[in-house]
C-alpha cells in the first residue's frame, strides 16, 4: 500500500475522475465531499472535474458542487482530456480530434467483430444504430444519443475527439489487442471500462489536458493533485505532482500512484484525502 502524506501538500489545482472516485455508486456526490471541495475553492484553489464524458455529460456535476461561478470552479477537462472547456467564456480553449483514417479503420475493424462504433460532440453521441450498448453509454453521461444513416461518411467529413466501441469484454480485449498493433502510437487505446473501448488522438489524455490548463494559469505540475481509479485516469495519476488512486481503484492504478485514499468512493474517499492532506 501506498504511503500517505506525512504534511499538508501544496496544491494549486485539484483534478477530479467522476465515476468510481469522485461519484459513488449512486452517481452522486457526497456532502462531505461537496464542502470539502467547496472550501478548497474557496482557500484559491482550481478544482477541475476531468471525464471521459462530454462536456454536457459533466454539467450536472458541476451544478452540484455549485462553484462554476468562482475562479476556481470555471474550467472542466472533458472526453478524456480532449477538451477544456472555460465555462466563464463558454468556450472549448483546447481540442484534440482522432484522424479520421483512423476512425474509418476502427468502425470497419469492429464491425468485423460484430461491434458498432460511437463518436462525441459536447452534448451528443453518434453511432450508426442504436443497441443495448451504445443506449448504457448514452445513459451514462446523460446526454442525448442520434443515429446516423451515411456513419462512415460522417466519420470521414467530421472532426471527433474520441471514439468510443462498446460491447462484450472478450471481444473488446481481442480488438485492443489488434488495434494497437496495427496503430501503433498514432491513437491512444485503452478500456476505461471492461465494456469500454475507448480511442483517442495520439499523445492525449487527462494528464496531458492538466499539464496544459496548469500551464495557462502558471501553476506547476508540482502543485497539481489528480484523483483517479481505472486506465483512462492513467496519464493523470502519473503527470500530477500528486497521483490519487482510489482504494477501490485497479491495482495497477494504486501501484502507479503516489497515494492511494484511505476511503472508497462510497465512503467520501476523495472528500476525506482532501480534509486531511490539503485543506
Amino acid at each position: 500500500m501506498n504511503k500517505t502524506p506525512e504534511s499538508k501538500l501544496n496544491v494549486k489545482l485539484i483534478a477530479l475522475d467522476l465515476d468510481d472516485t469522485l461519484l459513488n455508486d449512486g452517481r452522486s456526490i457526497d456532502d462531505n465531499t461537496v464542502r470539502a471541495l467547496q472550501m478548497a475553492a474557496d482557500k484559491g484553489i482550481y478544482i477541475v472535474l476531468c471525464s471521459g464524458r462530454a462536456e454536457n455529460g459533466i454539467l450536472p456535476f458541476v451544478r452540484r458542487l455549485d462553484i462554476a461561478g468562482k475562479e476556481t470552479g470555471r474550467f472542466i477537462i472533458a472526453i478524456n482530456g480532449c477538451s477544456v472547456f472555460d465555462m466563464h467564456q463558454r468556450k472549448q480553449i483546447y481540442l484534440k480530434s482522432v484522424d479520421s483514417n483512423i476512425l474509418l479503420y476502427a468502425n470497419r475493424e469492429a464491425e468485423k467483430s460484430g461491434l458498432n462504433t460511437e463518436v462525441y460532440s459536447p452534448d451528443v453521441i453518434f453511432y450508426k444504430k442504436e443497441t443495448t450498448w451504445t443506449r448504457l453509454d448514452v445513459d451514462m453521461c446523460h446526454v442525448k444519443g442520434q443515429v446516423v444513416e451515411e456513419y462512415e461518411k460522417f466519420l470521414k467529413e467530421g472532426k471527433f475527439p474520441k471514439m468510443l466501441i462498446p460491447g462484450e469484454p472478450e471481444k473488446l480485449l481481442s480488438l485492443q489487442a489488434k488495434l494497437k498493433k496495427e496503430l501503433g502510437d498514432r491513437a491512444v487505446i485503452f478500456t476505461s471500462k471492461p465494456y469500454f473501448l475507448e480511442l483517442l488522438p495520439p499523445k492525449c489524455g487527462k494528464g496531458e489536458a492538466i499539464e496544459f490548463l496548469a500551464g495557462e494559469l502558471g501553476i506547476p505540475m508540482e502543485q497539481t493533485i489528480g484523483f483517479g481509479d481505472s486506465m483512462n485516469d492513467e496519464s493523470m495519476i502519473r503527470m500530477c505532482g500528486n497521483g490519487i488512486a482510489m482504494c477501490n481503484g485497479l491495482d495497477y492504478i494504486k501501484k502507479i500512484a503516489d497515494y492511494v485514499s484511505q476511503k472508497d468512493n462510497n465512503n467520501d474517499g476523495v472528500g476525506d484525502f482532501i480534509e486531511k492532506y490539503v485543506l
